[in-house]
């Protein structure tokens, strides 16, 4: 009986800690719940909220269809909209109509412009049209063009075209250039083959250097070499340093494998040190205490 008693109590405890848990899961369940039908998520199930949910769950769908309505985005129903709530998503449609318009959008539908707007999104086309006829991009429709533009489109493609062929950017197209238009291409392109070769960038074409341009080339390449080799960069070519260069940099190579090798912090390369180099650090070594 005793034993009956005491696993009945044990039972009763049991209960007394499982019960809070079940209860405390059941409603974060319900939470969850109520927060998927008012974001109108598919997991949402209607027929577990209670009166007061149902309500929120109503309202947060009303808000979300005016904001659809009013933003475009998502799904609209304007059945359901107040009449205050209708003349504002009329409103907001119309402006999101004539700006479509203005930036050329697909979703543009003229027919709702009025007369005035209509004229304002023509103007705008067109000069978009100019200048696209101008940079030589966009849909360029030249009939389009008053032979006043058509002219301003010529002078300005004229003079890109020059600043493409300078450049060596662009379409350029030599043929269209003017005797002395093509004079200044010419010396442009020279003087940017010049900085190519002296920068030793690519597109450099030696053979047309005069010989002060080829020795700057050489000094430049030189000067880049020295200070690559300086610097330990694979790019470096021992090869072409002079007599005096090389030892230059060896006697800093060297005492730089000694300082490495005495302080104990960088590369250091013990087989490189002269024997007095060498009994100096072992010397400096010894003599520190331990």
């Amino acid at each position: 009986m005793k034993v009956s008693f005491q696993k009945y109590l044990w039972a009763q405890a049991a209960c007394l800690v499982i019960l809070p848990i079940l209860a405390l899961a059941q409603s974060s369940d319900f939470s969850q719940n109520l927060e998927a039908c008012k974001n109108g998520r598919e997991t949402c199930d209607r027929s577990r909220l209670n009166p007061t949910q149902s309500a929120e769950v109503a309202k947060a769908d009303q808000l979300r269809n005016i904001s659809n309505c009013r933003s475009g985005i998502g799904s609209c129903d304007r059945s359901k909209l107040s009449e205050p709530e209708a003349a504002a998503w009329a409103v907001a449609d119309h402006r999101r109509n004539v700006s479509s318009c203005n930036e050329a959008s697909s979703s543009c539908d003229p027919s709702k412009l009025t007369p005035s707007e209509a004229r304002e999104v023509d103007a705008r086309w067109h000069q978009r049209n100019v200048e696209d006829c101008k940079d030589g991009v966009g849909a360029c429709d030249r009939s389009k063009l008053t032979p006043s533009e058509a002219e301003q489109v010529n002078v300005a493609r004229r003079e890109l075209n020059v600043s493409d062929c300078k450049n060596g950017a662009g379409l350029c197209d030599h043929s269209k250039l003017s005797l002395s238009e093509a004079k200044d291409v010419t010396a442009a392109e020279h003087q940017r083959n010049t900085q190519n070769c002296e920068n030793g960038w690519d597109e450099c074409d030696r053979s047309t250097l005069t010989p002060p341009e080829a020795r700057e080339t050489l000094r430049a390449e030189h000067k880049r070499n020295l200070s690559a080799c300086k610097d330990g960069q694979e790019a470096c070519d021992y090869s072409k340093l002079t007599q005096l260069e090389a030892r230059t940099l060896a006697a800093a190579e060297r005492q730089r494998n000694y300082s490495a090798c005495s302080k104990g912090y960088g590369y250091c390369d013990r087989s490189r040190l002269t024997a007095a180099e060498a009994a100096s650090i072992s010397t400096a070594f010894s003599s520190t205490p331990q």
